[in-house]
């Protein structure tokens, strides 16, 4: 990259930043603990491989065409469609912008009890696992604490990408691994844990199911948050001169990379501690976690479980960083509002939009049982924004977006952008398989992925179930 980004609006000072902002907006929660559970559900090892597999085939070749399409215009979300002469499509970056707002809403509330439990831990308190239900529903408390997690991810933004968002990422992004590799490191010493390792890195392939190959698929998009314009904003600050390809690869690389690593640590310590078998997820983390932190000693056990939830933090602080800048680039780029009044306004709008999902945790219960969908099934309103902003709009975007670079842009288009910093590339094979990826691969598999979504979250419908019945009557009917 050459020196900053050529809009006047400010841009990433160097290659790294970008890299390390971008690759940070990805890495979050989920990355931690959502990535080895879902690795544990899906058999092991093959589910990593497959996992991998569907990041470098189909995820690539989206970033590559969000990161061009604002680079291209150096336009927010939004705004890029109709720089770009396609002024219907802004829908898509609209939906990106209200996904990320929404996402953020509920996440700044996790990432609250991710740091309140840090300070927990420091404090020696470890009895807050098995009190983690009156700890979500004491509103005053989080409050606090989600207003602290708030309050920071505001200061970051509001000083500027450069200023901001790359010196930031410049000092959360090696913290976190530095933690990681540390939590890491531990973990591989103790007892039992080379069992989770081999659990975790050699496949069997006789798990391999369809309903283990969809979930990889769906992972392998949501841990990279592709589809909401998060890299089309961030795309936006970089140099004309830049390597899109190197610089995606680059991302991707640590994203994964930390992902992998993040699996490497749980399933160590999972099996050292002897909890394989535990629901994922909160019931992990949060509550069995803090007494497994005890077992360790009254020192070593405030030391390491203060370290894997400031880590915890670290990663949301990350994520949530790049969820407000989103919405604050659409404001600051189409309606013309100064960015540390854009910060703060759209800043606070969300903090209060997610008031109702810390209330939905047993406090309130109107908001703990918000709406019940046609499969009978009553959700609280966190979930019910998860399932409609991470689970529907992310991958309906991403759909969209694959759709718009390679049928309406066109691919010449996205292949001239793409060999600005990278002469040739569009006529080497990655450059063509990236083309024909998002002419054909990226919005088949989306958009059964927002289907299967739909139908099983709202209508109570197991469309997986149902095609996996269907093929099977086809087969007894070719046999007989």
């Amino acid at each position: 990259m050459a020196g900053v980004s050529e809009s006047s609006r400010g841009g990433f000072s160097n290659k790294i930043g970008f890299v390390l902002a971008a690759a940070g907006s990805a890495v979050g929660l989920g990355n931690i603990w959502k990535f080895p559970f879902e690795v544990a559900d899906g058999g092991g090892g093959a589910f990593v491989a497959m996992y991998l597999a569907f990041c470098f085939l189909l995820c690539f070749p989206v970033m590559m065409a969000e990161i061009a399409i604002g680079r291209k215009t150096n336009k927010n979300a939004v705004g890029a469609f109709e720089t770009n002469g396609h002024k219907n499509w802004s829908a898509v970056g609209k939906m990106g912008v209200l996904s990320g707002a929404l996402i953020l809403s509920f996440y700044n509330v996790v990432a609250g009890w991710a740091f309140g439990f840090a300070l927990e831990m420091i404090a020696g308190n470890f009895e807050i696992g098995a009190n983690f239900g009156q700890f979500i529903s004491d509103w005053h408390i989080n409050l606090a604490f989600s207003s602290v997690f708030m309050f920071l991810t505001i200061y970051i933004v509001m000083k500027g990408v450069s200023g901001g968002i790359e010196k930031a990422s410049k000092i959360l992004m090696p913290s976190l691994l530095f933690l990681i590799l540390a939590l890491m490191g531990y973990a591989l010493t103790q007892d039992g844990a080379m069992e989770g390792v081999a659990f975790y890195l050699v496949p069997d392939f006789s798990e391999i199911t369809f309903d283990v190959a969809f979930s990889a698929m769906g992972q392998a998009f949501f841990s990279l948050s592709l589809g909401m314009g998060a890299l089309i904003t961030y795309g936006s600050y970089v140099g004309k001169k830049d390597n899109i390809a190197h610089s995606t690869a680059m991302i991707l690389l640590t994203d994964v990379g930390i992902a992998f690593i993040a699996g490497l640590m749980m399933f160590a310590f999972i099996y050292s501690q002897g909890l394989q078998g535990t629901s994922g997820g909160a019931g992990l983390i949060f509550t069995v976690l803090p007494s497994a932190f005890e077992s360790l000693g009254p020192v070593l056990g405030r030391v390491i479980g203060a370290a894997f939830f400031i880590l915890l933090s670290f990663a949301a602080l990350t994520s949530t960083v790049s969820l407000l800048e989103v919405p604050v680039a659409y404001v600051v780029d189409e309606h013309e509002v100064r960015r540390s009044r854009a910060v703060w306004i759209v800043g606070g709008l969300i903090f209060l939009l997610g008031i109702p999902s810390m209330l939905g945790n047993g406090t309130v219960d109107f908001f703990n049982n918000f709406i019940t969908y046609s499969s009978g099934k009553t959700v609280n309103f966190m979930t019910f924004i998860e399932n409609l902003a991470s689970d529907t709009f992310l991958p309906l975007g991403g759909f969209f977006i694959a759709l718009y670079t390679a049928w309406v842009w066109r691919g010449d288009n996205f292949k001239k952008e793409l060999e600005q910093g990278n002469p040739g590339f569009g006529d080497t094979i990655l450059g063509k398989y990236s083309i024909f990826a998002l002419k054909f691969l990226v919005p088949i598999i989306l958009g059964a992925i927002t289907m299967v979504t739909i139908s099983d979250k709202f209508l109570g419908l197991d469309l997986l179930e149902i095609t996996r019945n269907l093929i099977n009557d086809l087969i007894k009917f070719i046999n007989t």
